[in-house]
Formats: C-alpha cells, structure tokens, sequence
C-alpha cells in the first residue's frame, strides 16, 4: 500500500512540474514584453525615432501660416511623445486672430494645428483707425473691414462697452444667410435696448434689446417681403411695418 501511494505521489509531481514550468515561461514572455515596451518607449521619448518632421496647419484665411508656426516654436528633433500640445495650442491661439486652436499629434512624425480664425460681424471707426469686432466682441485687428461688414454706430464702441456688446450679440444672433439678405450696412445703438440696422437699401429695421433675438430674426425676413420703410420686431409676437 504505501509503495502504492509513492507511486500515485510522483505521478501528481510529474504532473505538476510541466504545468509549472509552463506558468513560469508565461510569466517570463510577459516581462520579457514590458521591458521591451519600456525600453522602446524611452528610446522614442528620448531620442529623434518619433521626431517631428511635418506640421500641418488647417484653417487658414487671413492669419499667415508662417505667423502661427512661429507661434509653435516646435523645437527641431524634439520627440512626438514630448509635446505639450495644450500649451502649443494656447500659444497659436493668443494670435489677435485666433480665436481657438487645436494641436494634435499624427504619428509617426505630423503635428496637426487646427485653426478656428475671428472673423469681424462689426467695425467701428476711431482716430487710431478702423477696429474690427468679432461675435464674441474681441476687438482683434485694426484694418479695414472688408465687403459686407456693418458699421457700427454708437457713441462709446469697444469690446467692452455693454451697448456695444449688445449690437454685437443682435448681429451674432442673425444666421449668416440672413445678414446677407437683408444687407445691414450700420447698426444704430442707443442703449442696450434701442437697437437699429440700418439695410443697404434705406430700409430700417427697429430691433430693440436682445431679448427673443432667435425669435426675431425668424419674422424678420418674411417681414421684408413687405412694401415699407421702417419694420419694428422690438416685440417678435406684434411687428409692425411704415
């Protein structure tokens, strides 16, 4: 009986040994591939392997590309692993023009910039030139306006002027298609809440305040299909035309 039970003893270690042999080379490939994950992943931190060799910017219209590439300052042979591109981001959109930026990293060796540039909804006029006013009021350039943009009338503009502000959310809330059927050649501000637009073809159009701006610019257009000089939507529910 008990050479028996040797026997049934070294059968389960025959057994056993092979299993964990084969347990132990598993273990054994699997360290092996961290430390070449490891030891690759510092040579492509460290070394030129994912250099950067192309940057790529999208977006642009008025912003010289060589303005935001100089704005990256993308040090030559600097890894693709070691951007910041959060910090190369807010450095583009600093730019006057910029009004956002986005920076991401196109393996093996591509730094994409994605540009979203201010585009002026306003101008006013200044002794130190024309000032142009995006749909958040950032006054981002001093040049002119170029075809199509309204003048904005008023008797203290600036980007931060809250009658200013207001004119410039009337014109933000108008669909482009719309601004360019109804022609606005100047916004009349009086306050916040006496707001005009002036159309290129002498018709004026009394908007009020910004409240229901949605809402007016949606009778707004059909309104004009009317004959008349003077179209009132301060009150979208009740407009009336002269």
């Amino acid at each position: 009986m008990s050479e028996g039970g040797g026997d049934d003893a070294g059968s389960e270690d025959l057994t056993y040994r092979p299993s964990a042999w084969r347990s132990r080379r598993v273990r054994l490939g699997a360290l092996a591939g961290v430390v070449v994950l490891i030891a690759f992943g510092l040579v492509a931190y460290f070394t030129p392997l994912l250099a950067v060799r192309t940057v790529r910017v999208d977006g642009l219209a008025a912003v010289p590309e060589q303005q935001v590439l100089d704005a990256l300052r993308v040090p030559d042979g600097r890894s693709m692993l070691r951007l910041d591109t959060d910090a190369l981001a807010e450095r583009v959109a600093h730019l006057p023009k910029v009004r956002s930026a986005r920076v991401q990293r196109v393996f093996p060796s591509t730094v994409r910039v994605t540009v979203v540039e201010r585009t002026p909804v306003l101008y006013f006029d200044s002794p130190d030139g024309t000032h142009l006013l995006d749909c958040d009021s950032v006054e981002f350039a001093i040049e002119p306006p170029g075809p199509g943009v309204p003048k904005l009338i008023t008797d203290h503009p600036g980007g931060s002027d809250p009658v200013t502000r207001a004119a410039v959310a009337v014109m933000a809330a108008l669909p482009i298609p719309l601004r360019d059927q109804l022609g606005v050649g100047a916004v009349v501000a009086r306050s916040v809440s006496d707001i005009a637009l002036e159309l290129r073809d002498g018709r004026t159009v009394v908007w009020g305040g910004t409240a229901d701006s949605a809402r007016k610019a949606a009778v707004v257009g059909p309104l004009l299909s009317q004959p008349g000089k003077v179209f009132d939507v301060t009150s979208p529910n009740l407009v009336t035309v002269k």
